[in-house]
């Protein structure tokens, strides 16, 4: 997991409509960037539909969700419109922004040992600083737990 006071390494990647979303195109607002194993799971439902929720709150106190996961940008866009998600999500296949956020890592489930997302919520500043740093989040509390630190 990166280090709070540090600067958020910049990315772009496409969202669930194939446009390209740079970091660096959101200094000047607070950006919650939570990653995320896998659309329309059960624990990923929660934690998008809890982001949902709580939207108009958090646009409010001045911030932009983006949340991330390997899944194609054809399955973000089944995600949002399924459940009326109103933030970015954004497709790393390749898992490079996976991987520059040290979210990308061994897990073992059921004994077997496996490669995927360690649920994780980076809170930057407006000036792209990372302020909060949180791994191995519980899906169902992150979104009010996020809310609360703005």
């Amino acid at each position: 997991m990166l280090e709070t006071g540090i600067k958020a390494p910049d990315f772009t990647l496409p969202d669930q409509n194939g446009q390209p979303h740079s970091l660096k195109d959101y200094l000047g607002k607070k950006v919650i960037l939570y990653f995320y194993p896998k659309d329309s799971t059960a624990g990923c439902t929660k934690q998008a539909c809890g982001f949902a929720e709580r939207y108009p709150q958090i646009t409010e106190k001045g911030a932009v969700i983006l949340g991330v996961s390997k899944d194609s940008v054809a399955s973000h866009k089944k995600f949002e419109e399924k459940y009326g998600l109103p933030f970015t999500i954004l497709s790393d296949p390749d898992k490079t922004v996976l991987q520059l956020y040290d979210v990308w890592k061994e897990k073992t489930l059921y004994g077997k040992k496996s490669m995927g997302v360690v649920r994780t919520t980076y809170l930057i500043d407006e000036n792209g600083i990372i302020i909060s740093a949180k791994d191995k989040v519980k899906a169902a509390e992150d979104p009010e737990n996020t809310l609360q630190m703005l």
